[in-house]
């Protein structure tokens, strides 16, 4: 990527100017808290919001600005057509919506294999291929600032379009941590996934009090390994996006050893919301998860509402507070961006198309996309911190 110039500068000037001239539209004229307030109304005609989760996902909110930008994706779909138009008028794809760099993790596939990829596809929804690639690159920035990572925000955008650009090109590939990628292990298998801690971390999970829906007991007895294992039911607070949905565990014993099933309430994408209704209601998280270049984990299902998925040491999201001191972060980005191309190639229709748009984009452009939407992020954040 070209180095920073005072052509990069003036762009960014002229997209602010371009704002400031004719004004906010009526979606970034609400202020985060009002967005915030209507989404929340709107999420509640689909599930039932746990207010104990919706007041810790408030708070977590002010902590920092990548919390934040993790815990309103529903804000990002306000402003990321106005903001970031030149770049939104590209090759729609099924795509990861939601997608940041505390978003990927670990899984076993089929054939026992240890799989490092994306890890959570609730959002997803079919939107201009640049929407993941901005969303990735300004959580990497964003991360950077609450020192979670050390990368340079301008190699975190090299590293990102390197990995997507080649990965389009490669028609895809797992990322298979078992033959290939073994500096990726380290990552993978750091003390904080220990099993020994790992249980001990799901049996200290509170009992579910009362009684849970007919359609979430209905989904984890699918998924258990056999018929009318007896389980515990507890309850599970992670994550930041989805805070506020219910989320189920099912603990039990089985052949000498404990297992566990997950059960997260699923809703329609935030983009959804974002159009005002005018959309796809679809749950797209199965359609991406199967249509993907990906060695899928044979333990993720969606049931009817449900999103149902086996949790163990090594099958989980890889929180970066839990990563290695020592780690080539450029290559991780890098792999990030691989990956993500492995989502984006499932959209066999539009492969060429977004090869083609790619290479005729200037070499600045996803930076420049990125300043402009972390400026927005952390002005909205701000806004929430002083309430």
């Amino acid at each position: 990527m070209a180095r920073c110039g005072p052509w990069d500068a003036y762009a960014l000037f002229l997209v602010w100017s371009v704002i400031q001239f004719f004004g906010y539209t009526p979606e970034m004229r609400r202020t985060i808290t009002i967005a915030n307030r209507e989404y929340e109304t709107w999420l509640a005609k689909y599930t039932s919001l746990v207010k104990a989760d919706l007041a810790l996902k408030h708070l977590l909110m002010k902590r920092d600005a990548f919390s934040f930008l993790r815990a309103t994706f529903f804000r990002w779909m306000q402003l990321w057509p106005q903001l970031c138009a030149d770049v939104a008028r590209v090759p729609v794809v099924l795509a990861v919506a939601d997608l940041h760099v505390d978003n990927f993790g670990t899984w076993r596939d089929a054939e026992g294999r240890l799989i490092w990829g994306i890890n959570d596809f609730d959002e997803a929804y079919p939107l201009p291929y640049t929407n993941d690639l901005v969303r990735l690159a300004v959580s990497a920035k964003l991360a950077v600032n609450a020192d979670h990572l050390t990368i340079k925000p301008k190699d975190a955008c090299d590293a990102i379009l390197t990995g997507y650009r080649e990965g389009l090109k490669a028609e895809g590939r797992p990322i298979v941590l078992d033959e290939h990628h073994r500096w990726l292990v380290d990552i993978a298998t750091s003390k904080l996934r220990d099993p020994v801690r790992f249980w001990r971390t799901m049996q200290a999970l509170p009992p579910v009090k009362g009684s849970i829906s007919a359609s979430a007991r209905a989904a984890l007895d699918h998924f258990m390994p056999e018929p009318k294992l007896s389980y515990s039911l507890r309850r599970r607070v992670s994550g930041i996006g989805s805070l506020g949905r219910p989320r189920y565990v099912a603990l039990a014993k089985w052949h000498g050893g404990k297992i566990a099933r997950e059960a997260k309430a699923l809703v329609p994408s935030a983009c959804l919301w974002a159009k005002d209704g005018q959309g796809l209601h679809t749950i797209m998280y199965q359609s991406l998860v199967d249509q993907a270049v990906r060695s899928r984990d044979p333990f993720v299902q969606v049931q009817n509402t449900w999103l149902v998925r086996r949790l163990a040491p090594y099958c989980s999201r890889i929180d970066l507070t839990a990563l290695p001191k020592k780690r080539d972060e450029h290559r991780l980005l890098y792999a990030m961006g691989w990956e993500t191309a492995n989502v984006h190639l499932g959209s066999r229709k539009t492969r060429k198309a977004v090869q083609r748009d790619m290479s005729m984009r200037k070499a600045n452009w996803l930076r420049i996309a990125t300043e402009a939407m972390t400026k927005a992020t952390i002005s909205d954040w701000k806004e929430w911190a002083q309430r």
